[in-house]
């Protein structure tokens, strides 16, 4: 049920995000996304991903002081700002084999698409099937060990007005094997609202508005990052979002 330009994904997951108590006061006020995670119960599960998390954490924010630093501002900018809080999601998907049920022709286990915040960190497996729109062309993005895939977000996009441009991705599933992949979502507070960077500093730089398969232009955008965030949910998850309403 989960969909990607109203078009259903061909892969199973599991989602965690960063794992809150129910005294937490943003899960008390029923803040979206914020609370305790459903672990399987598989022995030392819960430990692993927790520990994943943490420093999966702490590599997000030694990435972004190297984007501050890229852009001359000051080390800390991103971290003492919209990222001093982060909202972190984790996602554990396998994207099943090719059947011979299936129908004939190229299989997405995900259509094209942009990620919604500031980075994703992808561990991916040895099978391959990611591929990265870069300028008119389609590429693969090979598996290298003991590497990460780093993607830029919408929010990112946004802030440094087309500086950095989120990237358009989508995972081909044509093989007769599985392949599993982890990305980690690290991306502005729940309730920041991410604004536009002065980069006059670096000298002459335009707002570059490219196409987007949704034909939107995130300059735009002028909210918090939790309601376009819960925007972008309802439309892949429209069974959540008719639940929540």
């Amino acid at each position: 049920n989960e969909l990607t330009s109203g078009k259903p994904d061909l892969k199973e997951g599991l989602y965690f995000g960063e794992e809150l108590p129910l005294d937490d006061p943003r899960v008390r006020s029923g803040m979206p996304l914020h609370g305790a995670n459903l672990f399987p119960d598989i022995r030392g599960f819960k430990q692993v991903i927790l520990d994943y998390l943490k420093g999966m954490k702490h590599l997000g924010q030694a990435i972004m002081r190297g984007v501050a630093l890229s852009l001359l501002l000051p080390e800390n900018h991103f971290e003492d700002s919209i990222m001093s809080d982060p909202l972190i999601l984790f996602r554990i998907f396998n994207y099943p084999a090719k059947s011979n049920s299936q129908k004939p022709g190229v299989q997405w286990g995900v259509g094209e698409h942009t990620d919604y915040g500031v980075l994703t960190i992808l561990k991916q497996d040895s099978v391959g099937g990611l591929q990265v729109l870069t300028n008119d062309n389609w590429i693969d993005a090979p598996y290298y060990e003991n590497s990460f895939v780093c993607n830029i977000g919408d929010m990112l996009d946004k802030m440094t007005r087309g500086y950095y441009k989120s990237t358009p991705h989508r995972v081909l599933s044509n093989t007769d094997q599985s392949r599993l992949s982890f990305p980690f979502f690290f991306d502005p507070n729940f309730g920041a609202t991410p604004g536009q960077i002065d980069l006059s500093h670096l000298g002459q730089h335009h707002i570059q508005v490219h196409d987007r398969w949704d034909n939107a232009n995130i300059q735009d955008y002028s909210g918090t990052y939790g309601s376009y965030l819960l925007n972008k949910i309802g439309k892949v998850f429209p069974l959540l979002r008719d639940n929540l309403n």
